[in-house]
Parts: C-alpha cells; sequence; structure tokens
C-alpha cells in the first residue's frame, strides 16, 4: 500500500512519546488515514505523503535543550492545518516566535481544563466557561504564544493550555487528547480532522480491502507467494487477502516450531483446509528449532535465533516448490514504527524478531506484507470484511516467537511441555467462565523459579507458574484484568492438580504503558 491509494492523509509527526500511535488511533477511528514518521526523515515524509493537516507529538525532550526535536519549517509554511500536543505546542511556539521556559510548575497526571474561548477545535465539545478533565505530562511550560495566536484554555500550571491561530489553522494543546484519561479528547481530534481540515470518514476496512486487492495484484503480478502462516489472526487476514488478489499462486507454510500452543498447528490446519480453498504446507520443524534454543536464557537471542530459522526454513520450502519470488507475512504497523523508532526511543528493540527491515539477499524474495498500514483492531475489522468467523477473529493475540518467551530463563522441552499444559487449563477455565471475549490476552508463564511446596504427604521441588490476563483496546497500553478470586483459586488448583511440575501458581497485576504487552 502507498499514500497514492490514500490522498486524504493526516501526517503524525512523531517526537518520541510513547503514546503517539494513540494520536493514530484516534484519527483513524474517526475515519482518516493516517501515518506516523519520526521527527528526524519528516521533512521527507512530508514532501512524500502530501498530507492534509499535520500533527505534532508530544516528546520527552526540552524545547530549550540545544539540539532538541524541530518539526520541518514546510509544515508551518503549507498553508494546512497545524494540530501541536504537549510537546508539539512548545516547538510550534518555539519555532513560530513564542518562548519556552523550563524549571516552571510541572503537570502529571489528571488536571482540568478552563476553556476561556470558543474555536473550532472545541466546537460542539466544550463551550466557554466550562471546566473539563484533561491529562497533563509535561516540565517545559510556554510563556509566550507567537503573534497571530489567542489563549482559549488555561490550567493551573499551563497559562497557555490551549491557543488558536484560526487564520492560519494553528492549533496547540499542552494536554494529551489521545488518552483516555481526557474524556473528550478524542472529539477533539475528531474535530481537527473533520471540521478544521475538512476530510471526510474515507477510512474503513471495506475500503482498504479492495485497494489491497488491487496493490497486491500490482506487485505480485505472475508471480509465485509463500505466506509465513502461524495461525494467529495476522497472518490469517493476511493470507486469506492475498488468497482473494491472486489464488493459487500462493502456498501458505505453517511451521510447527515446537513454540506452538497445545494442538494449535492441528486446529489450524484443519481450519484452513476444511473451511478455506488454500494450498497449505505444514513442516515439523519442532525438533530443529528446540534444539537451537535448548538452554538458551537471553531473550533478544531467542527472538533471534527464531526469526533466522523461520528464514532458513521458508527458503528450503521455496525450494522445494520450484521457487517464489515473494514472501507474505503479517506484519502490522506497530511493527513498522517500533522497527524504526529514533535512538534512544522506547521501542527500538521491540520488534527484533520481525523481519520488518527486509529479507536477506540471498533468498531472492521481496516482502508482500497487506496490512503493514493497520492496527490489531484494523485487522480483526479485515477479518470480519473477508469472511473469517467471529471466534477466529476474537482469538487472543500470540507472539510469533511462541511459548519461548513466555518460558523465561533456559529452555528445555520438559519446561515447554510443562508450560503448555498449564497454559491450555488456564484457557480452558477463562473460555468455561465465560470471560474469554472480556480479555484481550491471557497466558501462562512458567517462571525460572522452583519453590519446595507440602503436596499431600510428600515435599516437591518445582516451578512457580505466573498467569497473565489483560484488557486492551488496541494492544498498545493494558491494564491486569480483574478476576474473581474464585476464579483464580479454581484455576490454580487445576493447573496445580494436573500438571506434574508445578507447585504454586501467582498471578501478575502488573498495568503496561504502550509498548508490548508481553512478558519478557
Amino acid at each position: 500500500m502507498t499514500t497514492a491509494n490514500h490522498p486524504d492523509t493526516v501526517l503524525i509527526v512523531d517526537f518520541g512519546s510513547q503514546v503517539t500511535q494513540l494520536i493514530a488511533r484516534r484519527v483513524r477511528e474517526a475515519g482518516v488515514y493516517c501515518e506516523i514518521v519520526p521527527f528526524q526523515s519528516a521533512a521527507e515524509g512530508f514532501r512524500r505523503i502530501r498530507p492534509k493537516a499535520v500533527i505534532l507529538s508530544g516528546s520527552p525532550h526540552s524545547t530549550v535543550d540545544i539540539g532538541s526535536p524541530r518539526a520541518p519549517d514546510e509544515v508551518f509554511s503549507a498553508g494546512i492545518p497545524v494540530l501541536g500536543i504537549c510537546y508539539g505546542e512548545q516547538t510550534m511556539c518555539a519555532q513560530l516566535g513564542g518562548k519556552v521556559e523550563a524549571g516552571h510548575h510541572r503537570e502529571f497526571g489528571r488536571a482540568f481544563l478552563e476553556i476561556e474561548d470558543d474555536c473550532a477545535l472545541f466546537d460542539g465539545v466544550w463551550a466557554k466557561g466550562t471546566r473539563h478533565q484533561v491529562w497533563m505530562s509535561h516540565g517545559d511550560r510556554v510563556t509566550a504564544i507567537p503573534d497571530g495566536f489567542r489563549v482559549v484554555g488555561t490550567s493551573t500550571g499551563a497559562p497557555f493550555a490551549a491557543i488558536a491561530d484560526e487564520a492560519r489553522q494553528f492549533y496547540a494543546v499542552q494536554f494529551h487528547p489521545e488518552v483516555v484519561h481526557t474524556p473528550d479528547g478524542a472529539k477533539l481530534l475528531g474535530n481537527f480532522v473533520h471540521r478544521i481540515a475538512g476530510l471526510a470518514r474515507g477510512w474503513t476496512m471495506a475500503a482498504y480491502r479492495d485497494h489491497a486487492i488491487e496493490t497486491i495484484r500490482k506487485q505480485v503480478g505472475k508471480g509465485k507467494v509463500i505466506c509465513a502462516l502461524s495461525g494467529g489472526v495476522d497472518s490469517s487476514v493476511a493470507a486469506l487477502l492475498i488468497h482473494e488478489a491472486v489464488g493459487d499462486q500462493l502456498t501458505c507454510i505453517l511451521v510447527d516450531h515446537g513454540l506452538m500452543r497445545k494442538d494449535e498447528a492441528k486446529s489450524v490446519v484443519e481450519m484452513f483446509r476444511q473451511h478455506y480453498n488454500l494450498p497449505l504446507i505444514l513442516v515439523d520443524a519442532s525438533d530443529r528449532f528446540i534444539s537451537a534454543l535448548e538452554g538458551e536464557a537471553d531473550p533478544e537471542r531467542k527472538r533471534k535465533t527464531i526469526g533466522r530459522l523461520f528464514i532458513e526454513v521458508f527458503e528450503e520450502e521455496a525450494k522445494k516448490l520450484g521457487g517464489a519470488d515473494f514472501l507474505a507475512q503479517g506484519t502490522l504497523y506497530p511493527d513498522v514504527i517500533e522497527s524504526v523508532s529514533f535512538s534512544g526511543g522506547p521501542s527500538v528493540t521491540i520488534k527484533s524478531h520481525h523481519n520488518v527491515g527486509g529479507l536477506p539477499e540471498r533468498m531472492n524474495m521481496k516482502l508482500v506484507e497487506p496490512l503493514r498500514e493497520l492496527f490489531k483492531d484494523e485487522v480483526r475489522a479485515l477479518g470480519k470484511e473477508l469472511g473469517l468467523p467471529e471466534s477466529f477473529i476474537g482469538r487472543h493475540p500470540f507472539p510469533g516467537p511462541g511459548l519461548a518467551i513466555r518460558c523465561p530463563g533456559g529452555i528445555t522441552r520438559e519446561k515447554l511441555e510443562i508450560l503448555r499444559e498449564a497454559d491450555a487449563i488456564y484457557l480452558d477455565e477463562i473460555r468455561k467462565a465465560g470471560l474469554y471475549d472480556a480479555i484481550w490476552q491471557a497466558f501462562a508463564v512458567l517462571l525460572p523459579v522452583q519453590t519446595v511446596g507440602v503436596m499431600g504427604d510428600g515435599r516437591t521441588y518445582e516451578f512457580v507458574c505466573a498467569l497473565r490476563a489483560v484488557t486492551s483496546v488496541d494492544g498498545m497500553t493494558a491494564d491486569f484484568y480483574h478476576y474473581d478470586m474464585n476464579f483464580l483459586g479454581a484455576a490454580a488448583t487445576r493447573i496445580i492438580n494436573e500438571v506434574k511440575g508445578i507447585n504454586r501458581v501467582v498471578y501478575d497485576v502488573t498495568s503496561k504503558p504502550p509498548g508490548t504487552i508481553e512478558w519478557e
């Protein structure tokens, strides 16, 4: 997919905020396509995308520091609407003749915005003279605004908490409208893209499906495609979309690496062979993967070993098929963003097992990544468009490295089997309790800890199993699921009774900020 398919695009300049992806989610929820570019390549991105509006994100940096990030000058001279958020407001003011100072009253967390005047950003949402909760996260603050701006909102720690230059269609807020802690924030972003930028609700999964099929056909031509099918929602949607575009030019390959959930490979093969007319090859490479991983404790080396072996297996299978021109995979937009995070960013190594940077030259294949522009929930919506059953679309995400990263410390075959059984029991209990669809992701983790326990009349020295369950809307932020203790007691009892090798079960109540919600 290219921006040529999305003439009405909003460009988001990422200055390193943990919640930049949430800005993109809110814009897309408003039915408008957007792309995120890191500030270092924002000028190139601006010329390539030719956006209809620009949003400047927050940042951990300070505009008063020498060499701190700036927006490209053409953003302010192009005659298009611009919205600055937090650091985005500060750099907008600094670049346009205002003033930002450090060391003033800081605001972190919940704050209240006093609406001093009406403006297009607040239309139909907030009225002059009212007071509203917002979420602040700043140490510096604007102390003088550029010519042409007026104050439309203030807070205790920010006298210029919301400003507007409606002649140039420049708006800026010190708070974060993209987070759920600003209850009306999504409406403000909707006002910016619809009322101010005048963009229609043209971003739908039905439209994306048509564009994607056309793009895949142009890219692939008469070439052969092999698809890395994992059985998860992402790769399955990618496979169905590509098959719809090029038919039997696609062959799916499911690699059983020995790190899948219980009976996972069997159930995936049955579903695709019985319900979809897709050529599918099952490769049992479990011995190969586990032998290479056995005893490995470092999570990054685990990921990279798994990635390398996947590539080797696909190379071998392509040769058996007489060669292939393309390798398809279910790379998502967060994978792409996180793979290009600027140096020092919070997510520079999160997606190290994905091939978002390309394939080894020796493979002589090109990547087909039809979901590269989508977030997780958009992939699920596309799956519905393609006719995948609800039960499959709603499956909990499963990481590419599988159980390898849910088994911290050294991996052994025995530990993997223990974990597989515990995980299957845990998910079974969740389904029986009717909780599966209320939870974004749930899984068991076999901790690299053994404890002494008394079971019956004897002592045991066995592993500790941690259970994790999180709620999330988009997989970028997550909170732990608040189980009833009776449920946890029943699940723990089953695991301890039925899985030899575990004598203690704990529940993880960690919440996760933006970024990965996996366990490592």
